[in-house]
């Protein structure tokens, strides 16, 4: 059956989550007629996120209530180019988000900007070590954006979303508490910190022992109720600890449902249409321009919606995947290392030391977001790498982020692995236990990328997206390095034991480690390297912006969501000011 054709509009963007509630609201407020397809429901903090069922443990992180639905669209896995990609049939290792906010319903809050040095990770580091510190099969590369560019970005959009935290650097004056390595800020966070846990002054104390400088971690769970400059109010938190996997039923958590959908949803210019699966952008016949999308309703229609503008606001991989089958810009072939779409796709390098006491009690169970005491000693190059055998670092965090009784059941190595001992290990050391947690950057290789399957479809018959992935000697070593350094703080807390877990070996898909996918879209300087411009849009179709971690040529030791908020800041200022004026290439 054909595609029924719909009246044209200015824009069509796909995904509805924290990305397209922005553009959406920023070319709406224009006077743009915009269209935002979200394949998932409608939901909304009322009634979708009401107690009691916001608390519900075994719906939200054991069967994924918010997640995206595998039996229907799911990827490939495999850990080098030789091997079979299977289908990843149950969520593990990441969680990408369905549904009206996508994966900023039940992200855990953590809001950080990228360090100056993560824009520039190639040249920074021959500049300081030479050419030989990058392996020499690390695609890492500069961003062709600097900080300094993106700053005021990052402002607006930290504004937005009312983050608590405390600023360690406005305008080049260090600021006593917060973090001294972050980039120059033009000013203060807009709420203050949460507040500090037990854990966390155990950790602060001990850090600033040994020289350390510790300052709390920036959250989108907010420490008073706030107004954001769109006019949405953002309430306090109260700290239930139900902040990752889940929706935030206080309305305390920064989200597209608390943050920008209130205002949007009231503007006449923007028309929101739920379950509706976007499955290719159409392209002119010299392939140099977008037309329209295709998309399928709940009931199997298809229809066409044109528009002179298509940005894609999806998830990391699905703006990859929509990419290759409409073909936006060249594949990437990782045999001849040409080709752009694919490249570079990372992750992140997660390891932690857990602390056990006996005299000790920390009720794990009460947390929020980003609640935790932070150092950054370790993080980008804020540290000395000569000899060391790796690039790139990460952040040090005691985190009080919400203990589940399902899910988290800490116990010291050696405790047996079921039974009476096991069970009386765990009710012990429940609440007489924290974690140091140790978020490490990836670095990106000429052999991890995306491309599509050539076997498994899905549920349209449309091949699946295949991930190549594997973490290599770089983030080891680098793992290896940090962990201990975070167990030298962790003895100085003074536990009676302690796990000490570097992130080493073989990349599993299986268990839960975070929800942040880099690259495949990369954005840089040169078209031959990247495949979007610094303003995220396509160097091969000018009127089409992928918006998103997509465009992160390597991931760094940071959360994205602060560096993708002000990405889509930067891309939606360049539309305003400059493409809708002049549509066209915005660099050449």
């Amino acid at each position: 059956m054909a595609a029924t054709t719909l009246k044209p509009v200015d824009v069509v963007l796909v995904g509805v989550g924290l990305t397209g509630t922005i553009m959406a609201k920023e070319l709406a407020e224009a006077g743009l007629t915009v269209v935002g397809l979200e394949r998932g429901r409608f939901r909304d903090t009322y009634p979708d996120f009401a107690l009691p069922n916001a608390h519900d443990e075994l719906k939200y992180v054991r069967r994924h209530e918010l997640m995206q639905d595998l039996s229907r669209e799911t990827i490939t896995f495999r850990n080098a180019m030789g091997e079979t990609a299977l289908p990843m049939r149950e969520l593990g290792s990441f969680l990408p988000g369905e549904g009206v906010g996508g994966a900023a319903v039940h992200w855990g809050g953590l809001t950080w900007r990228f360090l100056p040095w993560d824009f520039e990770t190639r040249s920074r580091t021959i500049a300081r070590y030479g050419q030989d510190q990058l392996a020499a099969d690390c695609t890492s590369q500069d961003w062709g954006i600097t900080y300094a560019e993106l700053e005021p970005s990052f402002d607006r959009f930290e504004y937005l979303y009312g983050i608590s935290g405390k600023a360690g650097n406005i305008k080049g004056t260090i600021q006593p508490g917060g973090n001294p390595f972050e980039g120059p800020r033009a000013r203060e966070y807009p709420n203050p910190p949460l507040k500090t846990t037990f854990a966390g002054s155990l950790f602060r104390k001990a850090a600033a022992s040994m020289g350390y400088q510790p300052f709390p971690v920036p959250t989108g769970a907010l420490s008073r109720g706030y107004t954001n400059p769109y006019g949405a109010t953002i309430n306090a938190c109260v700290y239930c600890g139900y902040c990752q996997f889940f929706a935030c039923e206080m309305g305390a958590k920064a989200s597209p449902q608390t943050a920008v959908l209130p205002v949007l949803l009231h503007n006449k210019n923007f028309t929101l249409r739920t379950l509706t699966n976007v499955v290719k952008v159409n392209l002119d016949s010299a392939r140099r321009r977008a037309l329209s999308v295709t998309y399928v309703d709940s009931r199997g229609r298809e229809f066409e919606q044109p528009a002179e503008l298509v940005v894609l606001t999806s998830y990391v991989l699905n703006n990859v995947r929509l990419m290759l089958l409409s073909g936006i810009g060249r594949p990437y072939d990782p045999v001849r290392n040409r080709g752009v779409v694919g490249r570079n796709y990372a992750y992140q390098t997660p390891s932690a030391v857990t602390l056990f006491f006996e005299d000790k009690v920390f009720n794990q169970f009460m947390g929020a977001g980003g609640l935790g005491i932070a150092i950054d000693e370790f993080n980008g190059d804020n540290f000395d790498h000569s000899g060391l055998g790796f690039i790139g670092g990460g952040f040090f965090s005691a985190a009080s982020t919400g203990a589940r009784p399902i899910g988290v059941r800490p116990v010291p190595a050696g405790t047996p692995r079921w039974g009476s001992a096991w069970k009386k290990a765990v009710a012990h050391y429940f609440n007489r236990s924290f974690p140091i947690t140790v978020q490490g950057a990836c670095q990106s290789y000429r052999t991890n990328y995306l491309d599509v399957d050539p076997t498994y479809r899905d549920a349209y018959g449309l091949p699946l997206l295949r991930m190549t992935f594997d973490r290599h000697d770089n983030e080891h070593k680098m793992s290896v390095y940090l962990t201990n350094k975070a167990a030298e703080i962790a003895k100085a807390i003074g536990p009676s034991k302690m796990n000490v877990n570097p992130r080493t070996g073989k990349y599993t898909i299986v268990p839960y480690q975070s929800t942040h996918n880099t690259g495949g879209a990369i954005m840089g300087a040169d078209p031959a390297t990247s495949a979007v411009n610094k303003y995220s849009q396509s160097w091969d179709v000018p009127n089409v912006f992928v918006i998103g971690a997509s465009a992160f040529p390597q991931n760094g030791g940071y959360n994205p969501t602060g560096t993708v908020g002000a990405l889509t800041y930067f891309a939606v200022e360049a539309i305003r000011t400059r493409y809708l004026k002049r549509p066209g290439q915005l660099l050449t």
